[in-house]
């Protein structure tokens, strides 16, 4: 009977045995099917202190065309910095206000790091290091001679750096915040897909450091084109990302053939072009683009996507976002460079009309007060004419006044036209039945 039960307790332990190899080795198997995480090509990809030691010495080798200014910002004991590379032909006319002035920003979310490749190439074909196949050099000059570039080569240091310690599918900033839904344009809201992973957009309007900064690179610069660099697919959008729609009138209608220019001469006709909550799929709120078009009044407010690998893994974030291999890397920089350069040199041949005209002249294009308070004229010029920002001590109270001026005022005005009205109905004279 011993000899049965040993025989009984052996015989269980071999099915359990069994049992738990199977599982383990299903799993194995299920795990060996799902697809391989992407690394960083360091053969392609420089990191962002290679990346900006590489721009400083190109700076360096440049100093008559090209100048770099540091910006750093904190808030609750984050920290943050901006770096901003200035372009113009003759440093001395940086400051000429009838210059045509454009400000491309790259790198704003961390896990796009072909944006920032694309920044380097940009400023090497601007201080004539590198050059444009097909391009008139003279033609290029004549343009280069009537504008000023601002380049934000890496918007979100503290973010590129989570992605280049592992983190691959990181795009907020240091600390979680994504810096494309942190502006005051319908900030906020949420869609049903809403994933804070992606999308949160911080405790309020502009509590991020590097929104702050970009925020008065935009007001103290004023430029004509503002360009948003993002990856994920090949797109050139135009406002808005909150809704879908485009603005109306004559300037929504020079911007969109800009794009559709564009897009046929260096993208193949290949580019999503519209409204960026119209053509990617997904209404976005609190983005930089908006804000650039509805409350900093940049008459060129434009998002570009520049590359995307639409049959990758969304595990595999670095190839979804960057190309992997020599050939398309080269090809994304060399078709996008030349697009920036063709926009560059149509941008300066329209601003002549649109220096004249404004395009908001109707109700679509009307501000709520708190961007109002908040974004458009959180600045002023003082008496030399120069820009400087209001503290934003006392701004909640400074709106509440406000409200409460313009509804007195409301009030006081229908209480006149009323007494008016009174008066004039008294002096009648009574009409028999």
């Amino acid at each position: 009977m011993a000899f049965n039960m040993r025989q009984l307790l052996l015989f269980v332990l071999f099915l359990l045995f069994s049992c738990f190899s199977s599982v383990c080795c299903g799993s194995d198997h299920d795990v060996s099917q799902l697809p391989p995480i992407t690394p960083i090509n360091r053969d392609l990809y420089r990191t962002s202190a290679a990346l900006m030691e590489e721009i400083e010495a190109l700076i360096n080798r440049h100093p008559d065309k090209l100048h770099m200014e540091t910006f750093r910002s904190s808030n609750k004991g984050y920290n943050a910095e901006l770096n901003v590379v200035t372009y113009c032909q003759n440093r001395t006319a940086i400051e000429d206000k009838s210059k045509f002035r454009i400000l491309l920003s790259f790198g704003q979310h961390a896990r796009e790091l072909i944006t920032t490749e694309l920044a380097l190439r940009i400023l090497s074909i601007l201080s004539e290091e590198q050059f444009l196949p097909k391009v008139d050099p003279l033609l290029l000059k004549k343009t280069l001679e009537k504008i000023v570039i601002k380049v934000v080569p890496v918007e979100n240091l503290n973010g590129r750096k989570k992605v280049e310690e592992g983190d691959l599918c990181e795009r907020r900033n240091g600390r979680g915040v994504d810096l494309n839904r942190n502006w005051s344009v319908d900030w906020g809201k949420k869609e049903k897909d809403f994933d804070p992973y992606e999308e949160y957009p911080g405790a309020a309007p502009f509590s991020e450091p590097e929104a702050q900064l970009m925020r008065k690179l935009s007001m103290s610069f004023d430029p004509h084109i503002w360009v948003n660099v993002h990856s994920g697919m090949e797109a050139l959008f135009m406002p808005y990302d909150h809704k879908n729609t485009t603005p109306s009138g004559i300037q929504s209608e020079k911007m969109k053939l800009m794009l559709e220019t564009l897009n046929h001469l260096h993208c193949g006709d290949r580019c999503v072009v519209g409204s960026g909550g119209g053509s990617v799929g997904y209404l976005a709120h609190g983005t930089t683009t908006d804000y650039m078009y509805d409350v900093a009044r940049v008459p060129m407010s434009y998002t570009f996507e520049i590359y995307g690998d639409e049959k990758a893994s969304s595990r595999d974030c670095f190839k979804m976002f960057n190309p992997v291999d020599h050939v398309t890397f080269n090809r994304v920089l060399n078709e996008w460079s030349a697009m920036f350069f063709a926009m560059f040199n149509m941008g300066a041949h329209q601003m002549t009309d649109v220096q004249e005209s404004t395009p908001f002249n109707n109700v679509e294009h009307l501000i709520s007060i708190d961007d109002y308070l908040n974004g458009y004229l959180i600045e002023r010029k003082n008496r030399y004419g120069e820009k400087k920002e209001f503290l934003d001590l006392g701004l909640q109270e400074i709106r509440t006044y406000f409200r409460l001026f313009l509804l007195s005022s409301v009030m006081l005005m229908f209480m006149f036209c009323s007494r008016i009205a009174k008066s004039n109905r008294s002096h009648l004279p009574s009409i028999p039945l």
